[in-house]
């Protein structure tokens, strides 16, 4: 049975990854913060699905997953790695606090990177794959979404670097890059978006705050209307399976057409299209 480990794996994308996986006969090791998210996981899942804790922002967690995956793999070593958690945090650049901006950047962007070293004896070992989930918004700006834009755009070159550097050592590396997918990252985004306005200066709710609460609306309908999270998992199980895998996987609703237009328009053509889409043709 060949061995997966997936951060993020509570809710949302790393769940149905997690539980897709498990259907087609991976021994999954399923990163969750809490414990109870792990018993959730496992009530609905086969018996060799086992939840392990993983904060990919904190060194101790990471070692402590990485030492008892090393320790249950053993000589096998690890077939694949999916990293996938991740986190939000709406807010105009003017007033984005530093502290929340590294923060992001631990969780989004190094946080894939320390899990991939830990792990990287035992992907080397299985002759494995890492897969990184980041997002259409990492290749195409979203405004008032810096820290998530600016972490995604990092997590897609690390990524290509990951490609090249770890063909020697015989791992593939790809990409996910989801759209639209009907996860609860809607309401998340919901309850950010009220946190941020609350933390803004009167002028700064004054400028910002009716283009902040469009933003996180237009995203969450998208989101409570798009794709199921079952396909994002169906390109994770691709990556991971096929001879072939692409580099690159746009999966869910608008990632394709997104990522085209993006490819194919001037930069300023392609921003009138990004502040439509999300209501702020006058922002």
């Amino acid at each position: 049975m060949k061995s997966v480990v997936i951060t993020g794996s509570s809710s949302g994308i790393g769940r149905a990854c997690a539980l897709m996986l498990d259907r087609n006969g991976f021994r999954v090791f399923a990163g969750v913060r809490k414990e109870a998210d792990g018993d959730t996981l496992r009530a609905v899942a086969s018996e060799s699905l086992t939840p392990v804790h993983i904060d990919v922002a904190d060194a101790a967690s990471i070692q402590a997953m990485a030492d008892r995956v090393k320790s249950e793999v053993g000589d096998e070593g690890l077939h694949g790695l999916v990293n996938n958690a991740g986190t939000t945090m709406p807010c105009p650049i003017e007033y984005l606090p530093l502290a929340g901006f590294r923060h992001q950047l631990e969780v989004n962007l190094v946080g894939p990177l320390a899990v991939t070293q830990a792990l990287l004896p035992v992907l080397h070992r299985g002759q494995g794959r890492v897969v990184n989930v980041t997002s259409a918004a990492g290749r195409a700006g979203v405004p008032l979404m810096a820290p998530y834009v600016s972490a995604k755009h990092g997590l897609e070159g690390l990524s290509d670097v990951m490609r090249l550097e770890f063909r020697q050592l015989g791992i593939q590396v790809a990409v996910i890059e989801p759209g639209f997918v009907g996860t609860a990252m809607g309401g998340k985004l919901q309850r950010d978006t009220e946190a941020a306005l609350r933390t803004l200066p009167d002028d700064g709710r004054r400028r910002y705050g009716a283009a902040l609460e469009k933003v996180a609306q237009e995203i969450s309908q998208q989101a409570a209307t798009g794709s199921p999270p079952d396909v994002v998992a169906e390109a994770v199980l691709h990556a991971l399976t096929s001879k072939k895998p692409r580099t690159r996987y746009p999966s869910g609703s608008g990632a394709k057409r997104m990522l085209f237009m993006r490819r194919l328009l001037p930069d300023r053509q392609f921003d009138r299209i990004v502040l439509r889409a999300g209501g702020l043709e006058g922002f």
